[in-house]
């Protein structure tokens, strides 16, 4: 899915004072945010933003979000992953 919105002069020049790729960017707000609300699994954000388990970790840890307690269904969802029988 294609998504376009328009930025505040200020925030497309901070990104690109950062050097961020301003897409790529906003693509993974709107995925880490999807996760903060629960909306999806790590392993499905993993996949959004197309990294492995541990740089998605870094990726949360840089937005500030933690993964305190995973409930049983994304525990399952997880140790299925690893064992690669999704």
């Amino acid at each position: 899915m294609t998504v376009a919105f328009d930025l505040p002069t200020e925030a497309e020049a901070a990104l690109r004072r950062d050097g961020a790729d301003t897409s790529a960017a906003a693509r993974e707000a709107v995925l880490v945010e999807l996760f903060r609300r629960g909306d999806l699994t790590h392993f499905q954000l993993s996949r959004g933003l197309g990294l492995g388990r541990f740089e998605t970790d870094g990726v949360l840890k840089r937005h500030g979000v933690t993964e305190d307690l995973l409930s049983p269904e994304e525990f399952s969802n997880e140790a299925e992953s690893l064992r690669g029988e999704h």
